[in-house]
């Protein structure tokens, strides 16, 4: 018998993902964990957070993953498909998957309260939609380019243009929250969420690319984004904290 774990499913190597505690990143002085995380028994944790899915296949639509059509038209925007696949780290499909998707509109503003910077605001987008991969691990999204925006985190702090997206499995303690960027984004060098991913190609890995067969005729620019679960390849995720 052998306790050696398949590189599949090993660990990813130190520093493919950020350090919890990050200076750079201020507000991780105050939300990072100072005691060792508390392991939970499965058996004592309650049925609706162990069953799933997290939510029936039949409340998703198809009109979920249009982020582009208001109650009053369409949003403002240079018109975006982002599309890709959910791996596992063996390549394998993961179908059925809810796919959760929030962002900034095009002038870098989010429709929430708490959003307070005199970007505009735009009434027919809410910036947030969902939709399930398909047999062949397959999401796409119709959405806005987002905008960059001001967040106080250091003196002339922009946060590059980009999306987050969570990936739910089939309870609510399988949930991963991660980011896409965009290419060539001048604001990578003092962006700290980007910086703090120690390993070069696992960064890279959160930069979407453009693909001129995604591309619609006369309609929208293409990107493809790519997510891995696990493995040698697996996409950079927020740690749990805790």
């Amino acid at each position: 018998m052998t306790t050696d774990i398949p590189e599949t499913f090993a660990p990813p190597p130190p520093g493919t993902h950020p350090p919890l505690d990050y200076p750079d990143y201020r507000s991780t002085a105050l939300r990072h964990p100072n005691h060792d995380p508390l392991v939970l028994d499965p058996g004592k944790l309650d049925p609706t957070e162990l069953s799933g899915p997290v939510f029936g296949e039949g409340s998703v639509s198809e009109a979920d993953a249009d982020l582009t059509s208001g109650p009053e038209g369409e949003a403002v925007g240079q018109r975006i498909v982002v599309t890709g696949r959910l791996l596992d780290g063996t390549g394998h499909p993961i179908a059925s998957s809810l796919v959760e998707m929030w962002q900034a509109n095009a002038s870098g503003r989010y429709f929430h309260v708490g959003d307070q910077w005199p970007g505009t605001l735009d009434p027919n987008f809410t910036g947030a939609g969902r939709c399930l991969t398909d047999a062949e691990g397959r999401y796409r999204f119709v959405t806005i380019r987002p905008g960059a925006y001001p967040w106080g985190n250091h003196p002339n702090a922009w946060r590059p243009a980009h999306i987050h997206f969570s990936l739910f499995g089939r309870s609510f303690t399988q949930r991963l929250v991660t980011q896409m960027y965009f290419p060539d984004d001048p604001l990578f060098f003092q962006d700290p969420m980007y910086q703090s991913i120690p390993d070069p190609q696992a960064r890279d890995a959160l930069v979407a690319r453009y693909d001129h067969d995604v591309t619609v005729p006369s309609w929208a620019l293409g990107y493809r984004f790519d997510m891995v679960l696990r493995g040698p390849q697996r996409t950079a995720f927020e740690v749990p904290r805790g």
